[in-house]
């Protein structure tokens, strides 16, 4: 069982900067992929990028290439999402989630198994 908890989420202009973690519990395979989604009201939701939990295979949105980085400290348990120049339309609850490796899903590069419960991003224009 793994348990992820995200934090970091809040109020930020637009050109602005956050970071979000996800705060990870429970045995990660080494075959697992950790993927941050988000979800804004009235929308279905969106992938947003993903990484390996070993390695360094990165993938990202269209919508967020350039803008967004993923990264990970395994020592801590802990991936992150560093959103910089964010954009209002960047407004959504943001979660991230596990799950193993899912190399026929080309997009979203996992079956996730596990989620966490969300936090909230708001850009203020």
């Amino acid at each position: 069982q793994v348990q992820l908890v995200e934090s970091g989420g809040g109020l930020v202009q637009a050109g602005g900067s956050l970071r979000l973690s996800c705060a990870a519990s429970g045995h990660i395979f080494i075959n697992y992929v950790m993927g941050w989604f988000r979800q804004a009201p009235g929308t279905e939701r969106e992938f947003v990028g993903v990484i390996r939990w070993s390695g360094s295979w990165t993938s990202y949105a269209d919508s967020v290439k350039g803008r967004f980085t993923i990264s990970r400290d395994n020592a801590k348990n802990t991936v992150y999402l560093q959103m910089n120049s964010v954009k209002p339309e960047d407004t959504a609850v943001y979660y991230c989630a596990a799950g193993p490796r899912d190399y026929s899903n080309s997009v979203t590069g996992g079956k996730y198994d596990y989620w966490g419960q969300g936090t909230q991003v708001t850009v203020s224009s």
